[in-house]
């Protein structure tokens, strides 16, 4: 992995690096976009630009990856790599253009430190950079020949076959191959991403987004639902791309969709199963119910659920009637207001919901929620190992755990 001589330097450098990752990330995402503008219009999302997350997710993941050089040399952090090669592929990043992100990270790293940056202290973070780069570059390679598509060329057309509005926020779209070929393989967890050509100005710009697939991988349909995104209720802007999926794409138009991908994927075992969601975070969760009903799971399946109120609650039908499919499964729900007979009114809370021995707990929802699902499953004596999550959006916890 790194070379002694380099990793002398990393450990010395790392706490002004890490200090200054922050403004480093800002800096260079300037640069690259005053550079490929076509990058921030066509392939970054200006939303989670806007709010900074994005920034942040490449801050923390880097400082992360050089932590985890220092302390665990003879090893990689897989997990991290993964999740993010798994992102990279579904958008179409290829090996070309690592080159092009080095330039401005290192011009910005430059130019934020100073005369600090000695060409000893470049020398020793390039390593650490393509280090990282290199091994995302190679998973991602073998993402897409897994998927039999060409590095970068993930898109495909599709057809809305039906729309189905779930609530007042969330609609399905069920979507068909437009060659009529077989739609590809997915496994229960996964996403697409869905690029549309939204007006900005005189000009049209693609923006892309990702949305877990809802249902079965055995069916020939395959269903994303999409929440729409009112940005000021969460202090940003509005989801660009949900209100244009609700308010303008209906049956029988086009969409172009990315291959399945995805880390967050329900593991083939007997083990008994738990999946805690709140808000859309249940899309996922029904992906692998449903399969688990389809298969027979004999094993304890645990589902639990939070939302706002049953009205907000996407897919609800769906997450009682696959419950009840299954020969040991159970669901629980959770709202912060009108909660009917039989659902808790207020926050998730796992005392008295019994979590079998071996259990595998797969989490999707805000980070609050996950954080706090996750520390009652610890309690409860469920190995950290065995809790499996998946965050919309850049993965903050993970760059920062």
């Amino acid at each position: 992995m790194l070379s002694e001589k380099s990793a002398a330097t990393v450990r010395a450098t790392l706490p002004a690096v890490g200090a200054a990752i922050g403004e480093i990330a800002e800096l260079f995402y300037e640069k690259l976009f005053a550079a490929h503008p076509a990058l921030l219009r066509d392939l970054f999302n200006r939303g989670n630009q806007n709010a900074g997350l994005q920034k942040q997710a490449l801050a923390g993941s880097v400082a992360a990856f050089a932590t985890h050089l220092l302390a665990h040399p003879d090893t990689r952090p897989d997990v991290m790599l993964n999740r993010i090669a798994h992102k990279h592929a579904s958008l179409g990043v290829t090996r070309e253009q690592y080159p092009v992100v080095r330039l401005h990270l290192f011009e910005a790293i430059a130019e934020v430190l100073g005369d600090a940056v000695t060409p000893e202290v470049t020398e020793a973070w390039d390593e650490v950079y393509w280090l990282m780069a290199n091994a995302l570059i190679a998973i991602e390679e073998r993402l897409y020949a897994e998927q039999r598509v060409t590095a970068g060329d993930v898109w495909r057309e599709w057809t809305v076959a039906a729309r189905v509005e779930e609530t007042a926020d969330c609609t399905t779209f069920r979507l068909s191959p437009a060659d009529g070929a077989p739609a590809p393989s997915f496994r229960p967890g996964q996403y697409v991403s869905v690029q549309v050509e939204l007006p900005d100005g005189a000009r049209q710009i693609r923006q892309i987004r990702q949305y877990s697939l809802s249902g079965a991988p055995g069916s020939p349909v395959r269903s994303i639902t999409v929440k729409r995104v009112h940005g000021p209720a969460a202090g940003g802007p509005d989801g660009e791309v949900s209100n244009h999926l609700h308010a303008r794409v209906r049956t029988g138009d086009a969409l172009r969709v990315s291959a399945p991908y995805g880390d967050l994927v329900l593991r083939d075992s007997a083990a008994p199963v738990l999946l805690a969601s709140a808000g859309i975070g249940c899309t996922p969760m029904l992906s692998m119910l449903e399969h688990l009903a389809e298969t027979g799971h004999a094993a304890p399946v645990t589902v639990l659920h939070a939302d706002r109120t049953p009205a907000d609650h996407p897919l609800r039908s769906d997450h009682r009637a696959l419950t009840h499919k299954l020969p040991d499964a159970s669901a629980r729900f959770w709202y912060e207001a009108d909660a009917e007979a039989g659902d808790a009114t207020g926050l998730v809370d796992l005392e008295s919901v019994p979590v079998a021995p071996g259990t595998q707990a797969y989490l999707c929802g805000p980070l609050p929620f996950m954080r706090s699902v996750r520390a009652q499953l610890i309690a409860k004596g469920v190995p950290a190992s065995d809790i499996h999550y998946e965050v919309f959006g850049p993965d903050l916890w993970l760059a920062s755990a």
